[in-house]
């Protein structure tokens, strides 16, 4: 098994010992993304639409790294601390596929890194 390290300036640096993402063959495995502008390096959550849209530019970023894009995605996790506002994320996470979405699971968790609302990872296989 060949894995290769794929991280790109374009999504924010690892806060923790992992990489942004691990490729194996033809399938990208993507770590959980926050709200982590990689410009600045500071976050995005002035409310969970502009919060979802960091996360999902970071991931976007990610892909586009590996020679993919969200059509390549066929799993998605989603961590988000508030349940009644999953709508709102939703409504921003699902302007990002063309109807072709990847199955997933959106779990309610207690508290996410740096206290942001909501994280995503994803597996992508080209």
């Amino acid at each position: 098994m060949e894995k290769t390290t794929i991280s790109t300036k374009n999504a924010p640096a690892p806060i923790g010992p992992y990489n942004q993402a691990i490729l194996i063959n033809d399938m990208l495995f993507i770590s959980g993304q926050v709200c982590i502008d990689p410009e600045t390096g500071e976050l995005r959550n002035k409310d969970l639409q502009e919060e979802t849209h960091q996360v999902m530019q970071n991931l976007k970023a990610i892909l586009q790294k590996a020679g993919m894009n969200f059509e390549n995605v066929v799993k998605t996790t989603i961590f988000i601390t508030d349940m009644h506002r999953f709508s709102e994320m939703n409504e921003v996470y699902g302007k990002y596929f063309s109807n072709n979405f990847p199955a997933r699971e959106t779990v309610q968790v207690s508290a996410l890194p740096k206290f942001v609302n909501v994280e995503i990872s994803m597996i992508a296989v080209k």
